[in-house]
């Protein structure tokens, strides 16, 4: 079928928007009308990847109502509102302990720009176009997802609510609930104030968490953080701020939250903790740092790598809205609503911190 779709041509270049043909769904797919999409740093780092060869369709924060299943899905209906997630195979060790995140599939499933068979679910020009991104390359009207990455919601939930709860929200708030697990007396230090370490506040909150310390250079960004619980907000420009924490958290926090994918900055989050301290590693970016290891290994602290929060999307995505219907998860707060005409605009205010979460709509 026609559809339409937000094409990365190639590396470094912008989106444009085309006519391409979308596979029919196959017996274990569904076929989704997507109504929001979020705009999430990953889609970014895969769109500029200077390996990538071929034009992509990307998109992985879906949202949308189910046109058509396949004779093999089972628990979802055509008309059901779903947001989608990303895929794992539900058959490996990983995945059978309940560490979906973890899936030894998970590179195939999720970023091989084809279905695990090798099949093309999109064309354009004539030619295979790289897409099943995160099991769904919803940068587009309509997507192909399948059930394991896919969660049905109820009919009245705000797809600008839903759309980011398939990656950047989820793994934000499940860094906080499913890893760190930080009580009320933890003193918590969020190093990146985006949409991911604002969604981890906003969890934290709800937890009771009553010294909560966000790290941002942005001075709108520490405003909000603010505003939204945090008990401090520092410029890391502005001064030693691993001594900030530690004045303010009585000798250093007991878990923080690396969400900028800068080494120098995850550096600073382990010398910021205290004694047995924890640092969940969410951002995508430096492949080495540098740290004290006499540090690591006399003050018994812990780094801990951390995928979409550590969180099964079926069973953590309920239980978000649940947090956000109650007004303990105010995910609004950080979401700003464009057409997906404007998606080049939104990539744009997202990088100049003029915009924290952008979510796209038709």
């Amino acid at each position: 079928m026609e559809i339409t779709a937000a094409v990365a041509p190639e590396p470094g270049g912008g989106f444009v928007l085309e006519t391409v043909e979308l596979d029919e769904p196959r017996a274990d797919e569904i076929l989704v009308r997507v109504t929001a999409a979020g705009l999430c740093h990953t889609d970014l780092v895969a769109k500029d990847d200077p390996r990538r060869r071929e034009p992509i369709v990307l998109g992985h924060e879906g949202t949308g109502v189910v046109e058509r299943a396949g004779a093999a899905v089972t628990g979802i209906e055509p008309g059901d509102r779903v947001a989608l997630s990303y895929r794992s195979c539900g058959r490996c060790l990983p995945c059978l302990a309940g560490d979906r995140a973890y899936c030894e599939r998970a590179r195939r499933l999720n970023g091989a720009g084809r279905r695990p068979d090798g099949s093309p679910t999109l064309t354009w020009r004539g030619a295979p176009l790289a897409g099943s991104f995160f099991g769904q390359s919803c940068f587009a009207t309509h997507a192909l997802a399948t059930a394991d990455n896919a969660v049905v919601i109820g009919e009245h939930v705000d797809p600008l609510i839903a759309a980011p709860l398939g990656c950047g929200f989820q793994t934000g708030a499940g860094a906080v609930l499913n890893v760190l697990r930080p009580g009320a007396e933890s003193r918590l230090a969020i190093f990146g104030a985006g949409g991911v370490g604002l969604a981890a506040l906003l969890a934290a909150k709800s937890a009771g968490v009553r010294t909560l310390i966000a790290v941002d250079v942005q001075p709108r960004r520490r405003e909000l953080a603010l505003r939204l619980g945090a008990t401090d907000a520092l410029d890391p420009a502005a001064g030693d701020v691993v001594a900030a924490i530690a004045e303010r958290t009585g000798g250093g926090a007991t878990h923080a939250l690396e969400a900028t994918g800068h080494a120098t900055v995850l550096a600073q989050a382990v010398a910021a903790l205290g004694a047995t301290g924890v640092v969940a590693v969410v951002g995508l970016g430096a492949a080495e740092a540098p740290l004290n290891l006499r540090d690591l290994l006399y003050r018994g602290k812990t780094i801990r790598g951390c995928i979409e929060g550590d969180a099964v999307p079926q069973r953590f995505i309920p239980e978000l809205l649940e947090l956000h219907a109650a007004g303990r998860f105010p995910a609004r707060e950080l979401v700003t609503r464009y057409r997906f005409a404007d998606i080049n605009a939104a990539v744009t205010d997202q990088l100049n911190g003029d915009t924290l979460k952008p979510v796209l709509t038709w």
